[in-house]
């Protein structure tokens, strides 16, 4: 980014502002396709640019710039697009500061009459709320949390009377099960990373029925859909190198992304569209340090993952396991105080429901009431009753019970950072074999009830959000 960019109206010579920094964000800003995509790894400064790009209208009392996210919240999160947003327009010069206004609805409005609008779109039928309206400016921000169904329908609301020719501006991380990744395809190559001299250039395309066709020309796609009205395309890719602010001003942040999982370090740092989680890539038994004793300990838990716990596997995956069904799975796991982690004992089961609740029992009797224990509550009534029984049960003992969110692979995420940085050591005993071979399988593995307990010991060690006496 370069400071005080004359070009842009609003900025005034000598601003704190920063202006776009030469490379993808000054191609971004400046590309004269209709429908851009701008994307790649993470901290390339994408959605400041999405917040830069209305301020070369800011004195257009005609223009108006809508932005979404999927969620209001994740507009109004600390630090999010929100506070990003009321930063950059109430720094402007005197004649451009912008009103910033939160009811009934998030604005912008500045001085002109022009005005930038933060709306959501949760669900997919929410694009329908705007039917009939005529957008000069389109933008999403993380466009692979929204459905295709929702970005064509806002392409058919891209028209103005402001002079300008309606644009569509989005910024994403890769997905590669998106279908954004379907869409970028001829940008992206066979090792699933952007192809350097493709990032820019621009196509043309119209949606024929639920199909999308492509050409190089608009007249291309004239001559053989003679009614169709192309829209220009490009996509231009992003890259944390490219933000030098960023690394000069932040430079712990380059390092947050080396300490990703494997997975996530792949996407959000090298921008890979094509990698997935596939066997290995969370957990190598290379991992982890196996050692014969554990030293002084701050903290220690018992984390359960009970075989009747409600899953969301596949068919084929229940079919396979017609005949191998989960385990019942407590990892017992300490925390000492200078930061290292200790898988120390695992047990594992197959038993009836009133069995199982008898061994967590008797194991907790075994580990101490120092020791303490969580349960996973499945949602509904149902989950809580088990868990209230479970409690009472366990009458003396330290007890969390929290509800099972998120994917399984995103639960393994910190306790795969961690492991990956040597942080996680196994005491030696004849279950680590067993534990091992699930790891490296996860999370394509019949059984991840280990990974799973093993998950949520992690997150009990490292929370901070519940009070007691460990």
């Amino acid at each position: 980014m370069t400071k005080a960019m004359p070009s842009i109206p609003g900025i005034p010579p000598g601003s704190r502002i920063v202006g776009p920094q030469p490379g993808p964000q000054t191609q971004f800003l400046t590309s004269p396709a209709e429908v851009i995509i701008y994307g790649g790894s993470a901290g390339g400064g994408k959605s400041y640019a999405l917040l830069l790009d209305p301020l070369y209208h800011v004195n257009n009392s005609k223009f108006g710039s809508v932005i979404f996210r999927r969620t209001t919240k994740q507009i109004t999160n600390e630090g999010g697009l929100w506070d990003t947003a009321s930063d950059l327009y109430t720094s402007l010069g005197d004649g451009d500061r912008a009103r910033m206004i939160q009811s009934p609805a998030l604005h912008a409005i500045f001085p002109s009459g022009m005005k930038v609008s933060f709306h959501h779109m949760e669900h997919e039928t929410t694009r329908h709320d705007w039917q009939g309206s005529q957008l000069p400016d389109v933008k999403f921000d993380e466009l692979t949390h929204f459905t295709w169904k929702q970005f064509n329908y806002m392409i058919s609301r891209m028209r103005s009377d402001a002079g300008v020719i309606p644009t569509l501006k989005a910024t994403t991380n890769p997905d590669p099960d998106s279908w954004v990744r379907s869409f970028i395809d001829w940008y992206i190559g066979e090792d699933g990373f952007a192809i350097p001299e493709r990032s820019g250039k621009i196509r043309w395309f119209i949606v024929d029925g639920d199909e999308v066709v492509w050409g190089n020309t608009r007249d291309e796609l004239i001559a053989k859909f003679p009614r169709s009205l192309p829209k220009s395309f490009t996509f231009i890719r992003s890259s944390v190198y490219d933000n030098k602010i960023l690394l000069e001003t932040n430079p712990g942040y380059l390092a947050n992304l080396h300490a990703l999982t494997r997975v996530e370090r792949a996407r959000l740092l090298d921008g890979n569209w094509d990698i997935r989680a596939t066997a290995g890539t969370y957990f190598k038994r290379s991992d982890f340090e196996i050692v014969d004793a554990v030293p002084g300990i701050a903290k220690r838990v018992r984390a359960w993952d009970l075989a009747g716990t409600e899953r969301k596997d596949t068919a084929e995956r229940r079919e396979r396991k017609a005949g191998d069904p989960d385990w019942t799975a407590g990892v017992r796991m300490s925390k000492t105080d200078d930061g290292l982690y200790f898988v120390e004992h695992i047990e594992r089961f197959r038993e009836d429901p009133p069995k199982v609740a008898g061994r967590v029992k008797a194991i907790a009797g075994q580990d101490g009431r120092r020791v303490r224990v969580r349960l996973p509550q499945d949602p509904g009534q149902a989950g809580k009753a088990q868990v209230k029984s479970y409690i009472m049960m366990l009458n003396g003992f330290l007890v969390t019970a929290l509800p099972v969110t998120g994917s399984k692979e995103h639960r393994a995420g910190p306790a795969s950072t961690q492991a990956q940085a040597g942080n996680i050591k196994v005491l030696r005993g004849p279950w680590n074999e067993a534990f091992f071979s699930e790891l490296e399988n996860f999370p394509e593995g019949l059984h991840d009830d280990q990974v799973d307990a093993f998950s949520d010991a992690y997150d009990e060690l490292t929370t901070t959000r519940r009070v007691g006496v460990w």
